[in-house]
């Protein structure tokens, strides 16, 4: 967590109910117009004009928009943790159900972090610094997923972290065209073809 990020952190104990609204409003339409314009083509003009509030009050929250874009990464990953270690909890061996819970559960948070995560991948801070930190995420949450999955497969993968890469990616991307997207296919439909594919995976039939 760097100095910014810290900081953040300690203002948010002393915020008000209030205040914490108004700082989730931020982030919302920050997320929101990341996504739709980029970062770099996001000021914070952007972000009070679609919260409805002036840049003073902007800068009561945020030193800049770089520490909103922060805040939401770590909100996201935060997140993005306590959903992969379900798998600890899931029953051995789990089955169509308990791996459609999962996928569901999944869907939910990028319901709430999903603007921000594609947002990530195509526009964000180009420092090497940022990009660094980034890629050490991606990659514990991938080896993380990967390792919990590695564990109930009978023929277990060589390279966890590529397992976890690619779930994550069929994940994120499915959701993308039901939710996102908007294309004709069912939230249901979609979920358990996930599921299965899941399924398959840690029980291929040959």
């Amino acid at each position: 967590m760097d100095e910014g990020t810290a900081a953040t952190t300690r203002r948010d104990a002393a915020l008000g109910r209030r205040a914490a609204r108004t700082r989730d409003a931020i982030l919302e339409g920050a997320r929101r117009l990341f996504l739709d314009r980029g970062y770099a083509g996001t000021r914070i003009g952007n972000i009070t004009d679609a919260c409805g509030i002036s840049r003073a009050g902007f800068y009561t929250y945020f030193h800049d928009k770089r520490e909103v874009f922060n805040a939401l990464g770590e909100n996201a990953y935060r997140d993005i943790l306590k959903i992969v270690s379900c798998w600890e909890a899931m029953p051995r061996p789990c089955d169509l159900p308990d791996v459609i819970g999962w996928v569901h559960a999944y869907f939910a948070f990028m319901d709430v972090h999903g603007a921000f995560i594609f947002a990530s991948g195509h526009s964000a801070p180009a420092d090497e610094q940022f990009r660094n930190s980034s890629r050490r995420m991606q990659m514990r949450v991938a080896s993380l997923l990967g390792a919990n999955l590695r564990g109930r497969q009978t023929e277990p993968t060589s390279a966890p972290e590529a397992l976890g890469l690619s779930i994550l990616g069929m994940l994120e991307r499915a959701w993308c065209y039901c939710r996102a997207q908007e294309l004709p296919v069912g939230d249901d439909d979609i979920i358990r073809t996930v599921a299965r594919l899941i399924l398959g995976d840690l029980n291929p039939i040959h």
